[in-house]
């Protein structure tokens, strides 16, 4: 088995509880490593045979765009829509973080780790 990981990508989303949140928006940070089995791929040196990290990347950014209240909510539907479009994993994990959450201190990022 292999891990693919598409770590560090960042977008600007209207993810929170808070009305604010929802209308000023934020940055996010999503990783994502998923377990598969690439050996055929990379014996025949085709991209047909993994999982294409374009489109993998491209399916997080539509999830992202999409409003949701809670960090959870997001993690949820992306491993959903992974497994849709890629029946082959074996396990995916999701990291989400909110950026600068507002918390009233100084934080870096909340987080939520989904495992499937």
């Amino acid at each position: 088995m292999s891990l693919i990981k598409l770590e560090g990508m960042e977008f600007f989303a209207y993810h929170g509880c808070f009305k604010e949140e929802q209308v000023i928006g934020t940055k996010f940070k999503v990783d994502l490593t998923i377990e598969a089995n690439v050996d055929e791929a990379a014996i025949h040196d085709d991209l047909h045979l993994t999982i294409n990290y374009l489109s993998v990347y491209q399916m997080v950014k539509k999830q992202m765009k999409i409003k949701s209240k809670l960090l959870e909510n997001v993690g949820k539907r992306i491993l959903d829509e992974l497994y849709l479009q890629f029946p082959g994993i074996i396990r995916a994990e999701v990291k989400v973080s909110k950026l600068n959450p507002p918390l009233g201190g100084k934080l870096n990022c909340v987080s939520l780790t989904l495992t499937r």
